[in-house]
Order: C-alpha cells, then structure tokens, then sequence
C-alpha cells in the first residue's frame, strides 16, 4: 500500500482558487488531509492555532499578519473566529497578501466567512480519499475502510479499525466541545450509533426522540450538530409539480462508510458480505464517492421518492437537464418498474444503476448500468 496518494485534483482545485481570491478556506472534517493539502502549495508563512507557539504570535493578531506578504496559512481557524474581521481588513488593504484558512466547522466558518467577507473568499471542501485518488481498482478497500488517509493506509485492518475507533472517541471528548458544542459525549456516541442504523433511511425524528427521551427539537439539533462537523450527509427530498404523493422527510448517511462499519460494529468484511445493512453500506459509499467525483456542491444533490414506492437514490440537475443514479449491490441489475416511473415522472435525460460489477451495459437508450470503479465518467 502507498504511504502517500496524489491528490492532484483537489491540489489543482485550490491553486485555481487561490490564483482568483484573496481567502480561500478548506473545509472538511478533521483527518480528512487539509493540513497535508495546504503544504503542497508553496506557503509563506504557516500559523497552526493548535500550536501554543503559533498561538501566541497571533495574540497580537494585526500586528503579526499585516506586515506580512505573499500565501499565509492559517491553519484550525475555528479557535480564533475573530481573526475573520481583521482579514476583512487586510485583504482590503493588502496587495500582495493571500490567505489559506482551515477549518473543521463547516457551517459556522462557512457563516462567518459569507459575512465577514463576502466576495473575498472560495470555500475548497475536502472529504477522505475518493475513488479517482486511491485508483479504481482498490474501491473495495476504500469501501471497507473509508476515506480517512490514516484509516485507509493503515498496514492491517486491525489498526485501521483500532485508529477509527480512536477517531470516534476524539472527536465526541475533545472535537465537539471545542466546537462549543455542549452535549455530554455518552449521550452523542449513543445518538450517532442510533442514527448509524437509519443509514441510508429517512429520518424519524419522533422515534429517535423517543428512543433517546428527547424532543424532536434536540434530535434535529444533534443531527445538525454532525452534520455541520462533516459526520453524516442530510439528503433533501426532490419535489415536483406531479400528482403522485411525494416522501418529503429527508434521508440520512454517514459521510465515510468505515465510520458506519465501526459504529456498526462489522469486525471483518465477510460479516459486512452477510449482513442485512449490506445494502445501505454500498448505496452510502457509493453515493458519497458519486458527490466528491462529480465537482458538483453538496445542494446540488436530492433523492426523490413517492408514497407508492417509485424512488430514485440521487437526483441532480445540471444545464437544464435532469439525471439520476440508483446504487445496486447485485451481480446483475435490471430494470425495474420504478426506475421507469422516475424515467416518466422526472423526464430523466439519463438513468445510471451503479453495482459492484466490472462490465457496464445497457438496460435501455437512457438507463445503463455502471461499474463503481467507473463512476467518475458519469460526469464526462
């Protein structure tokens, strides 16, 4: 196994964004290889604020940054969120000054950025590896292990297992309060185990409530809680002007499948091969390997589904057409009465049924069905 895997799409992402805007911010949960990322562009000047040395050269914040020239890292920005004004102000002052952030919070950095400055700053989300960067032919390690550099290029399953399990208790002990997040660790772990079993279901906020002793008014502030640090993917229902009744509660997965095996307890990938949430596992890996490959923003993406049963798992549109993917994990999709009522209801331009097989087909002109390893030509 590589120690290192080139990530040379998301490298060439941030250097376009950085030769356009004067801030640009990494976004993305922690371990997922922002730090790694921002050292392979050539920095000036290198701040980590969970470094007490860095920390304190930025107590006197304008004095340290404003004499300062060429690309300026500031690495977990999140701890000093009142640095955003005083970049407001440098970046309006300063000529020949850039700043890269990063950030594990998405939603409040994300907020204090398109406020504090609004037309001076592009956001780069960065999730675990992707297909395309640990090669077409590893999906099935990448499924089992998940995205988590660490995780995905431990020796042995073993440590890899041993160093998400860490990851889970890191980030509910130290993460989550340091985000201000008040939530006793016990009650959160046993929350995002609760929620892992909804994976790739529509949430129930009434029954998670009740099994947790909560109101529904905390349990969607739990959700938003792990959604915002890049924990679990909400995915919003797709409405249409059509006389069927449509499912409208939103549908849930964990961000990164090794995360949903741990949380599962799955020990061995057999066990996995065995299990009854077999299905779920590959239509969340799937799903989330399709978003990262696709360049498109997370909003962009929709499930869409009726009350008589016709679904599609995703739904996006782009230049004015609609598509559409199903996740099967079989030797041998076919075609299905739903996948032609979301044809008909949906005015599909194309339909794809992604498996785990090697050969894509045809099912019909406009549903083929694709090789996971090939994913990334869904969008060519």
């Amino acid at each position: 196994m590589n120690s290192e895997i080139n990530r040379q799409r998301q490298l060439d992402g941030l250097q376009k964004y950085l030769d356009f805007s004067p801030v640009v911010a990494i976004l993305g949960p922690r371990q997922s290889g922002k730090t790694t990322l921002a050292k392979r562009v050539a920095a000036d000047h290198y701040f980590d604020l969970e470094n007490p040395r860095d920390l304190a050269r930025l107590e006197s914040a304008q004095t340290a940054l404003e004499s300062l020239t060429g690309l300026v890292v500031i690495d977990e920005v999140q701890l000093r969120p009142e640095l955003f004004p005083l970049l407001r102000h440098l970046v309006d002052v300063q000529d020949d000054t850039r700043y890269l952030i990063l950030g594990s919070a998405s939603r409040d950095l994300i907020r204090q950025g398109n406020e504090t400055l609004a037309g001076r700053i592009l956001f780069l989300h960065l999730n675990g590896f992707a297909l395309d960067e640990v090669g077409s032919d590893n999906w099935k390690q990448l499924w089992w292990r998940g995205g988590f550099p660490r995780a995905y290029l431990a020796p042995t399953d073993e440590l890899s297992q041993k160093w998400l399990d860490d990851y889970i208790t890191t980030f509910l002990e130290r993460d989550i309060p340091q985000f201000g997040i008040q939530v006793p660790a016990a009650t959160l772990r046993r929350f995002w185990i609760m929620l892992s079993h909804y994976h790739g279901n529509l949430i129930n906020y009434s029954e998670l409530g009740r099994s947790l002793q909560v109101a529904d008014t905390t349990i969607r502030h739990y959700i938003d809680i792990l959604e915002s640090s890049f924990m679990i993917r909400v995915l919003r229902p797709w409405f249409t002007n059509t006389s069927k009744r449509l499912v409208k509660r939103p549908k849930i997965y964990l961000n990164d499948s090794g995360l949903f095996h741990r949380l599962q307890s799955f020990e061995d990938r057999a066990y996995l091969e065995s299990h009854p949430k077999l299905g779920a596992s590959w239509e969340g890996f799937a799903l989330n390997q399709l978003i990262q490959l696709s360049g498109l923003s997370d909003d962009r993406f929709f499930f869409w589904a009726t009350q008589s049963g016709a679904e599609v798992d995703l739904l996006w549109q782009r230049n004015g057409k609609t598509y559409a993917v199903e996740f099967k994990y079989g030797d041998a999709p076919r075609r299905t009465k739903s996948m032609t009522a979301a044809l008909k209801e949906l005015e599909l331009e194309h339909l794809w049924v992604v498996y785990p097989g090697k050969v894509s087909y045809p099912l019909s002109g406009d549903i083929t069905v694709q090789p996971v390893a090939e994913l990334e030509s869904i969008f060519i």
